[in-house]
């Protein structure tokens, strides 16, 4: 479907283009991210089972549980940061989001540590790293994600935003995919390896959200009539129907993609038969990535943001099928599993554009801007399909029978293909489904709310205000 509906005036001030500097700083908060998070994501599982002799079921059990705890933090912290009424000179999200990431970097070096003692002491230790490192995971992400909104209320600028940020995501990715292990092997023992290679990952992360600190500006005008309390709270979610659509679509999304970038190391290792193909088949699959994100401008301007989302969608899918349907090869895994990541990387890089227009539409609902509880929210049902991917992939495991650093039977390559590709190519088939029955919003709508919420916020007269610049 083509957007042809023609989009209403849009206010100067509020469709004052972003600089490239703004763009490039911004897409560095979630590049920084990546070098902390997807550590976690892509290779504390394989930690766990191979380093720590936790069993596989029972590693399962720690992402499900520490997601879930981690899921419920998000609403903290957005409650904490809409709550707030000091607002300093630098804003309201990005002092948060800094010093928390100080915090995190230290923290990703923790979890890839065990005391090496008995399985039950190294099983505590995982609870209490993972539980923590989810906290701060939180404090950092909250403001960091809900920074968008409040640099801007245009829809083309928030496309570009999100490409930006998909892309510092990606390239994250793509250099932790291709170094980490090869770090890791390096040292004479993976006991050491794993924490020096995520302490080294980990300096990277804190220096790129240095970029976002002083290269982004809060510009948006942010308007608080009334006192946050939990019945406000539950308001932002219960009358937002956009966002509770996202967060839907996100629980099939998000565990699919984990759980494609959890079992890519066991896949190559025991199907493939050679864990150093891991860093060429991370670099060419992460890499081809870029195609997806450098196309979400143009594809939202011509098909909008819903459409651009279903789009990708349907092609990770389609090709996550087929390569499920194809005779193991190096090869034709390689591209299709490219082809998938140049699918995913478009929702997964609009979404956050979703996401900024959710909290608009919120605003215009209910006349209150609660950017952190929004984005909170949102990123609760990532951290709970977060938990669903690393539930899959530790009880899959352990249900086909995987030993760790052994051969593995025929059954258990089967069903490690089945995880590595068949589960991610039916819940992204409903995710796009979610998205294309049920989303509400088109980007002309979008701009009709925020100049309706404009125009009755001046009529309004003054209110409480956080006027950041």
């Amino acid at each position: 479907m083509v957007n042809t509906l023609e989009p209403a005036p849009v206010p100067a001030e509020i469709a004052a283009k972003l600089t490239l500097k703004e763009k490039v700083s911004y897409g560095m908060g979630d590049f920084g991210n990546g070098f902390m998070f997807d550590l976690g994501q892509a290779y504390l599982l394989k930690f766990y089972t191979d380093v720590a002799g936790i069993p596989a079921h029972v590693a399962g059990e720690v992402f499900i549980l520490t997601k879930i705890f981690d899921a419920f933090m998000d609403p903290i912290a957005g409650s904490f940061i809409d709550g707030r009424t000091n607002i300093s000179k630098r804003g309201r999200f990005k002092p948060v989001m800094m010093y928390s990431s100080i915090i995190l970097a230290v923290l990703t070096v923790f979890i890839f540590t065990t005391p090496h003692a008995s399985e039950h002491v190294n099983l505590l230790y995982a609870y209490g790293t993972y539980m923590a490192w989810g906290l701060l995971y939180s404090f950092t992400n909250v403001p960091y994600g809900s920074l968008s909104s409040v640099m801007t209320q245009d829809s083309v600028q928030r496309s570009q935003l999100a490409s930006f940020r998909q892309a510092g995501s990606v390239l994250a990715l793509l250099i932790t995919g291709v170094a980490f292990m090869p770090i890791v092997l390096a040292f004479h023992t993976k006991r050491i390896g794993f924490p020096a290679a995520a302490a080294m990952m980990a300096v990277v992360g804190i220096l790129a959200f240095v970029g976002t600190f002083r290269g982004t500006h809060e510009t948006v005008p942010v308007v608080r009539r009334e006192k946050l309390t939990l019945r406000g709270f539950g308001t932002t979610i219960k009358t937002n129907r956009p966002l509770q659509i996202l967060i839907l679509m996100t629980l099939f999304s998000i565990s699919a993609y984990n759980i494609k970038t959890m079992m890519i190391a066991y896949y190559t290792q025991y199907v493939l038969g050679n864990i150093t193909l891991l860093p060429y088949v991370n670099f060419i699959s992460i890499g081809s990535s870029a195609v997806g994100i450098l196309s979400i401008p143009f594809l939202c301007k011509r098909f909008g943001k819903k459409n651009t989302a279903i789009m990708g969608f349907v092609l990770a899918a389609g090709a996550d099928g087929v390569n499920f349907l194809t005779h193991t090869n190096i090869v034709t895994f390689t591209i299709l599993l490219s082809v998938s990541f140049i699918g995913v990387a478009i929702p997964n890089g609009v979404v956050w554009a979703m996401v900024a227009d959710a909290i608009d539409f919120g605003h215009w609902r209910t006349g209150v801007r609660r950017e952190g509880i929004v984005y909170s929210m949102f990123n609760f049902s990532r951290k709970l399909a977060q938990s669903i991917a690393g539930g899959v992939a530790g009880f899959g495991l352990s249900a086909v029978g995987y030993v760790a650093n052994h051969d593995q039977t025929a059954a258990t390559q089967t069903g490690m293909k089945e995880l590595q590709m068949l589960f991610p190519c039916l819940a992204f088939a409903v995710a796009a489904a979610v998205l294309f029955f049920l989303y509400p919003l088109t980007d002309s709508r979008v701009t009709e709310m925020v100049t309706e919420t404009r125009q009755r916020d001046a009529e309004a007269g003054p209110a409480v205000t956080g006027t950041l610049a």
